[in-house]
């Protein structure tokens, strides 16, 4: 240990007649292991929502999606798949239809997204049909053109229909007439009900045969709105939308999860940003802790930083006793700090402590993903913030005059 580290150390160590030197030590030490825990914490959180909400979008629904440029389907799709799942990170793609209708059951009506869908392939790009929790999606797979619907738990209370009951459909614009395109409405049984958690699907969407989408439309023949992807990487989204359009050709275009979802998650950046900035108060309150601490301890060693001076100590040493003591108290309340907040993070997220409503978010508890980055980024912090707050004190120890400083004291 070198001079400055043992007499920086020698200084914070708690003696008799300094009792109010000791307590700032102590608030300083606690102000520093707060702050740090504090900020773990609710970066935890936001990261936890937001791999939770990313990891539910992205299995609600396909990572890339490959459409047309005008409103015609694609004829072709069926070729075309054989060629796209060999693309590179490309897991498997699937077709759908995409039709906006209207649901209504007597009085009570709804305009939702009908997706027609091949169940067995819509299971390997989405996971929305495992969250069927009554009735099933069986019967879509055994006749993709009977009249059969898949609905949000949302939309069934909304329609006040249950799995067996009947809804019509109504689709704008699906018969061309003399006189142009016309309306038409189509009965739909109810044969499963999914939850998602997500009101924007369980309110807004329903799941239907391939084919029986396909007769809803305006037109005839056998064609695909929409080829969906799943990737093995999902941040390989945009190289893998591009490689897709090169090969489909100029006449198509492609959305990701990350462009579809861009709002949302732009909307959680900011936030952890706020989070940042606001908890981050905390640790600034503490490196004020340690300016006074270090202020006070100036003003009470004045005759010992004369005698050392007096004695060959040079003037950066006496600077560094003063910088190494924040630097000191910062480390001992950081490691309390990060050391307390990772251990309740990793049981709170395993054991669930903290429950919330599964009616409002997409899970029944708050998720706790601590990750080591962020432990390094508030450790950095709060060293800059004590090196920061010493130099004040450090500088005015520097300044003390040993001749004048021995001649009154």
């Amino acid at each position: 240990m070198g001079f400055p580290s043992f007499v920086a150390l020698r200084y914070l160590r708690p003696r008799r007649g300094r009792g109010l030197v000791s307590v700032v030590t102590a608030i300083a030490v606690l102000g520093f292991a707060a702050g740090v825990g504090a900020l773990i914490l609710a970066l935890a959180v936001t990261s936890g929502f937001r791999d939770a909400l990313q990891q539910e979008l992205v299995g609600a629904t396909a990572e890339v999606n490959l459409l047309r440029k005008d409103p015609a389907g694609i004829s072709n799709y069926r070729n075309l798949m054989s060629r796209l799942a060999a693309l590179p990170h490309v897991r498997a793609v699937a077709p759908a239809v995409y039709q906006m209708v209207i649901l209504s059951r007597g009085a009570r009506v709804a305009q939702v997204t009908l997706k027609g869908i091949e169940p067995k392939q819509e299971l390997r790009v989405s996971n929305m049909l495992d969250r069927v929790q009554v009735g099933s999606w069986q019967p879509l797979a055994a006749n993709s053109a009977a009249h059969d619907l898949v609905i949000g738990d949302e939309l069934s209370r909304t329609l006040g229909a249950g799995v067996g009951d009947w809804v019509d459909v109504y689709v704008p614009q699906a018969v061309l007439t003399p006189l142009g395109y016309e309306g038409r409405t189509t009965p739909f049984r109810v044969v499963g009900i999914f939850r998602s958690g997500f009101s924007d699907f369980d309110g807004g969407w329903a799941y239907t045969g391939f084919q029986a989408a396909q007769q809803l439309a305006p037109g005839s023949g056998d064609f695909a709105s929409v080829i969906e992807f799943r990737l093995d990487d999902i941040y390989r989204a945009d190289p893998v939308a591009a490689a897709a359009v090169q090969m489909a050709g100029p006449a198509f275009t492609s959305t990701t999860w990350m462009s579809q979802n861009r709002a949302i998650f732009q909307a959680l950046k900011t936030q952890r940003l706020g989070t940042i900035i606001v908890i981050g108060l905390i640790v600034f309150v503490a490196g004020m802790n340690v300016l006074i601490l270090l202020s006070m301890l100036v003003l009470e060693k004045r005759k010992e930083i004369a005698v050392l001076q007096s004695l060959g100590a040079r003037r950066r040493q006496i600077r560094r006793i003063f910088v190494l003591q924040g630097v000191f108290i910062d480390l001992v309340g950081t490691a309390v700090g990060l050391a307390a907040a990772y251990g309740f993070a990793w049981a709170a997220n395993r054991y669930h402590w903290i429950h919330i409503s599964s009616a409002v978010y997409a899970m029944d508890y708050v998720p706790f993903h601590a990750r080591w980055s962020d432990g390094v980024l508030v450790a950095v912090l709060a060293l800059v913030v004590s090196v920061l707050a010493s130099v004040y004190p450090a500088g005015r120890a520097v300044r003390v005059r040993p001749a004048e400083t021995l001649r009154y004291e």
